[in-house]
């Protein structure tokens, strides 16, 4: 076997590999045995059929093809250890490019590898942490969404008022000419709260169920539709209804139903849930930071365009899914922002290379710190998001997807790499960050 090794830049390599005849001619007869095994031929045995037959039956091409595929399989393996210095990325590409009756094969490999990695510090830089503290003014904040979860609303006559709800018909214009989707039927709009455009809200104070009123709004000169940004737009509203929404107060009774004793037990866990949250985003912008000074003082190779592009589709649908958690459409998402999918996959890009080489300087970090994580804590990590999965079947649409999911092999080595990764990250706040 000759194999010649061609360097492709980007920390690719294509690997070009010749069997002699002699050497691919073991490969024709198991290639001719598995043909014969799949082809009924009458008067012979599966996998007994005479090559000249089976080749006038099914042609010869069709047996040199499934030799060719064997060979390949038997051969590669060898190829690529041999010849490849760094660690493969992902699934190597084969092309076949030469398969010809009584003449050699001859196949090419082209595979990513990891690049190579020049870490720099990575210790004592001395990051500060940002402390957390919680005002009364975000207290209130979060008591008022929770009292607006339990408002109670009532149909109201006369004129609408601050806090009232109105459910309107909405038609908008630019220069006289009907807005593209600009027509809404029995929108519920808030007296106080943004809807649409700021302003909007308070245009209709004053207004009765079954007036019409029209009145023009400026659109930011940022607005994600740009059809609309820094223009005035035209609004006819008519009001179909109008209530009274009263919120609750926040007593002891109110405080009894969030699980707390009292109305000052009810704040005390409002201020420590929001400082729980606000530490764990604190933490992560910290180590974001962290990462990102590091990556800056170490030196990486060409990165391969493999990863690149697979961080990059991994970021895709990591927004696609938020965007479906939320109860939105991803294809409205992007008639919002005015772009099409590729756009958007664009914009990530440089935002895939900083997480690419992230994931590349923690693997480095564990690789000389010999941080490592055992398969049993591996294994008791996918044990309890199996029971968690279980817990939740017939009410999470992809519980059952999630618990064969955890059964797969690949699935533990994706659990020992994030928690390897969760080690070396936590190693690292501990070398570098200073309250």
């Amino acid at each position: 076997m000759q194999v010649t090794k061609n360097d492709l830049g980007k920390s690719q390599i294509e690997l070009v590999v010749e069997l002699t005849l002699d050497e691919f001619k073991p490969y024709i007869k198991q290639g001719a045995e598995k043909v014969s095994k799949e082809v009924k031929i009458e008067g012979f045995r599966p996998g007994k059929v005479p090559y000249d037959i089976l080749k006038a039956k099914t042609g010869e091409m069709t047996i040199l093809e499934e030799a060719a595929r064997i060979a390949v399989n038997k051969t590669i393996g060898e190829a690529i250890d041999k010849h490849i210095v760094g660690q493969p990325v992902g699934q190597p590409q084969v092309d076949i490019t030469k398969l010809a009756p009584d003449n050699p094969l001859e196949y090419k490999v082209k595979i990513a590898t990891l690049p190579e990695i020049k870490l720099g510090e990575y210790k004592g830089l001395k990051i500060k942490a940002e402390p957390v503290k919680i005002d009364d003014q975000e207290v209130e904040k979060m008591i008022n969404d929770l009292r607006e979860m339990r408002v109670q609303e009532k149909i109201k006559a006369g004129e609408i008022k601050e806090g009232d709800k109105a459910v309107v018909d909405i038609n908008m214009f630019l220069d006289n000419v009907p807005i593209d989707g600009g027509q809404s039927k029995d929108a519920a709009v808030i007296i106080g709260k943004d809807y649409i455009v700021k302003g909007f809200d308070k245009q209709l104070i004053g207004m009765n169920k079954g007036d019409e009123r029209e009145f023009k709004l400026p659109y930011p000169n940022d607005f994600h539709m740009k059809n609309l940004a820094g223009k005035l737009v035209e609004f006819k509203v008519k009001v179909k209804d109008t209530f009274e929404r009263v919120l609750p107060e926040v007593n002891d009774d109110f405080a009894k139903g969030f699980g707390a004793k009292h109305a000052d037990d009810f704040r005390e866990n409002i201020k420590k849930t929001l400082t729980t949250e606000k530490k764990r985003e604190t933490k992560q912008k910290t180590e974001s930071r962290l990462l990102e000074k590091i990556a800056a003082k170490t030196d990486f190779g060409e990165l391969p365009q493999l990863l690149i592009d697979h961080e990059t589709h991994t970021m895709l649908h990591e927004l696609e899914d938020s965007v479906a958690q939320q109860g939105g459409k991803f294809d409205d998402y992007l008639s919002h922002l005015g772009k099409t999918r590729e756009q958007l996959t664009l914009d990530m890009l440089p935002d895939a290379i900083k997480r690419v080489k992230v994931s590349l300087l923690i693997r480095e970090i564990a690789k000389q710190e010999k941080i490592a994580v055992t398969d049993e804590d591996a294994q008791k990590q996918i044990e309890d998001m199996r029971r968690y999965y279980e817990s939740i079947k017939g009410q999470h649409p992809d519980a059952e997807q999630m618990i064969e999911q955890t059964n797969r092999p690949e699935y533990k080595d994706y659990v020992l790499n994030v928690l390897t990764s969760r080690k070396v990250v936590d190693k690292l706040w501990e070398w570098n960050v200073v309250d």
